[in-house]
């Protein structure tokens, strides 16, 4: 009897403004299981926002985190910012082949990208056939500036990984959405589920329609923004706060004074956010289910605050509820990682569909 070889897979390596979050999954028929997971913070200002501006301290944490991990692959999958990228929904003749779609999209590219296109990245996907003309086919088309896409490849290389995908982290989003949907209702079919993932900085939404993005939007709010407060009320570094926030040993007035604040403008920036959505003129007008994401969210009873805002069944965002895991996998934290990795794991996801 031979022994099937390991498929390879990538790692899903999701480079946020605060920290590295590394995780490799297997697949066996529809079934994920956690190899390899790790989080490593990044140095104060190693990033602006979601761009990198200090490549060899990210490089840096990059190579603490598979250390930490102890993952062996040497490839992965990374993705760029939403707000750093372009993307346009054209239609194109149906009969083109790949090769002549793709001449023709870089013939016509300079009308859809306001830079000049030695500088930016472009790629397309077929979306499939036009609705109204089944001569044409309609084609995401998405392009970032290169040194978005170089600098995070640069990043990961300093850490000996070879990045074999870069993805849109929205896109990524609608990927992991797989791992979610058999919770919901029929399984999220005929409905209309909201993502919105609280990162430290930046947060992003995600409206998802029948398992595939349809709206995406990002804006400046975080949970940077609750551990700059308790830096300030409490004289702590940006370290000590973070420390504090995630471990506890506040004095008494925290909560009343310092956190339960920060969760009502949560609340009210998600619901402002779906406003957003409404008012940009869609067919779709209301939401079936609101999922919360990102670090931020696993703050205690913020689901049920913001469901009592909006109106809306409310969850916390779990990639990992349906996965299984090897025994160095350190299951105690799987729960309160998951909200945090839901970029990481759609990267992952994708890793194990490469080859």
């Amino acid at each position: 009897m031979f022994l099937t070889p390991k498929k390879p897979t990538l790692i899903g390596l999701d480079i946020s403004s605060t920290s590295i979050k590394m995780l490799e999954l297997s697949k066996s028929g529809s079934s994920y299981r956690i190899e390899g997971i790790a989080v490593e913070p990044l140095p104060a200002n190693s990033m602006v926002e979601k761009n990198i501006a200090e490549i060899e301290a990210v490089g840096e944490s990059v190579k603490r985190a598979l250390h930490k991990s102890k993952i062996k692959s040497k490839h992965c999958a990374i993705a760029v910012a939403g707000s750093s990228v372009i993307t346009k929904k054209i239609t194109m003749p149906a009969n083109l082949n790949d090769e002549e779609m793709e001449g023709q999209i870089q013939l016509e590219a300079d009308q859809y990208i306001p830079y000049p296109l030695e500088e930016v990245n472009l790629d397309f996907q077929v979306l499939g056939e036009t609705e109204s003309n089944p001569d044409t086919v309609d084609v995401l088309l998405a392009a970032c500036r290169s040194e978005n896409v170089d600098d995070r490849i640069a990043a990961v290389e300093l850490a000996g990984l070879t990045p074999k995908i870069v993805d849109i982290e929205a896109y990524t989003i609608e990927t992991v959405f797989q791992t979610m949907a058999p919770h919901l209702p029929d399984e999220g079919m005929d409905q209309t589920v909201a993502i919105v993932d609280i990162g430290a900085t930046m947060t992003s939404l995600s409206i998802i329609h029948n398992h595939h993005l349809i709206y995406t939007r990002e804006q400046n709010f975080g949970g940077k923004q609750l551990t700059e407060e308790i830096m300030r009320r409490y004289g702590l570094s940006y370290e000590e706060a973070g420390l504090a926030k995630r471990q506890g040993g506040l004095p008494d007035n925290y909560e009343p004074e310092v956190l339960e604040p920060f969760k009502e403008t949560t609340a009210q920036q998600v619901s402002r956010f779906l406003q957003f959505f409404y008012s940009a003129g869609g067919s779709i007008s209301n939401i079936d289910h609101l999922i919360l994401g990102g670090g931020t969210a696993a703050l205690e009873n913020l689901a049920e605050l913001t469901e009592s805002h909006i109106g809306v069944p409310t969850t916390i965002a779990n990639p990992f509820q349906d996965m299984s895991t090897t025994n160095k996998i350190n299951k105690a934290n799987l729960q309160s990682d998951g909200p945090s990795f839901l970029i990481a794991a759609g990267l992952a996801i994708r890793g194990t569909e490469y080859l």
